[in-house]
């Protein structure tokens, strides 16, 4: 039985617009740790496999259509891609690049996020206004809640007991109890959120809104907006400034922000919540992740059909790496 829970819900968004230009840098990285970078290729039905020691393509694999979510197994042995167009997940052997099975994800499944157990995975189907909640070990629906309209983003606490949905269209992130599977609130963000992302204290959450060109940073315990980062950027449009992947450093000082295609990522001083820093990356940039060690931060940048290295020690741009057609998601290996 597949439970079902009801979400209480709200509010309208606007549609964004998809321009920009610009390059990324060049260069290298000192003596990086070796991990293994997967970049999902949603035009090209491909994953990209990156080596971060040398920032080159080691292998491109293929996968159903429309990839766009991407995530590890906890032991690295699984790499699980949202096949959004096939309203399937492929779940990929890391050792052979094959995919080895497929597990029923909902329609049109766009982000997800694993439990830090391994299991279950948290998947938002943009198209069914849900979030389904599946067992990977046995293929199986453990429930389905209905949230706002296109959700996308999600995040989970670092105890994992509170699970966050953003919906793009109703402009909310959900907050949802992984115990009872029930919406226990809803607050209203700025236009189009696309991503959520807890702190690693678990005290805040940062969720970017892609048309309202803003940051939410909320308490968790009372959640409640307490600031509304913006981004002002010399001979930028307000309108090419569209926040969507956000990173936070473990220590919590800083966090990094994709502004899609203003082609930039902006660094922000998580405690003061004020910009240091705006790094020029490939053109409308999506999504980032960083390596396990936090040397290097990844980008995902659509229209140029690259990724971006960033320093992160450094906040410097030091290579710009060819992979397949509108690079969408980015998972790195912990090890």
């Amino acid at each position: 039985m597949v439970a079902r829970v009801r979400a209480g819900l709200g509010c309208a968004v606007l549609a964004g617009s998809w321009f920009g230009l610009a390059g990324a840098g060049l260069g290298t990285i000192g003596t990086a740790q070796a991990f293994t970078a997967y970049v999902t290729n949603e035009k090209a039905n491909t994953v990209s496999v990156i080596d971060t020691a040398t920032m080159a393509v080691t292998a491109t694999w293929k996968v159903g259509r429309r990839p766009r979510g991407v995530t590890l197994s906890k032991d690295d042995k699984e790499l699980f891609v949202c096949a959004s167009d096939d309203d399937r997940i492929d779940v990929l052997d890391t050792a052979t690049g094959k995919v080895v099975r497929s597990l029923r994800s909902g329609p049109d499944p766009e982000q997800f996020i694993l439990d830090q157990s391994g299991n279950p995975l948290y998947v938002a189907n943009e198209d069914d206004s849900q979030v389904t909640i599946l067992d990977i070990e046995k293929n199986k629906v453990l429930a389905e809640i209905p949230v706002g309209v296109e959700p996308e983003g999600m995040g989970l606490s670092p105890d994992g007991k509170v699970l966050v949905n953003t919906s793009e269209t109703t402009n909310m992130a959900h907050f949802i109890d992984t115990k009872t599977f029930e919406v226990i609130d809803n607050v209203l963000v700025d236009a189009r959120p696309r991503f959520a992302e807890f702190s690693s204290d678990g005290k805040f959450l940062w969720v970017s809104a892609e048309v309202g060109g803003t940051v939410s940073v909320i308490d968790v315990a009372t959640r409640k907006v307490i600031k509304k980062i913006t981004f002002k950027i010399p001979s930028v449009t307000d309108e090419q400034i569209q926040p969507v992947g956000v990173r936070l450093t473990k220590d919590g000082s800083k966090a990094f922000v994709a502004l899609g295609p203003a082609n930039r990522v902006a660094v922000v001083d998580a405690k003061t919540y004020e910009v240091q820093k705006y790094l020029p990356v490939g053109q409308r940039v999506w999504q980032l992740a960083f390596t396990p060690d936090e040397k290097q931060l990844y980008t995902t940048n659509g229209t140029s059909n690259d990724v971006s290295v960033i320093d992160v020690d450094g906040l410097k741009v030091v290579k710009s790496i060819p992979v397949g057609l509108l690079p969408w998601g980015v998972a790195i290996s912990r090890k």
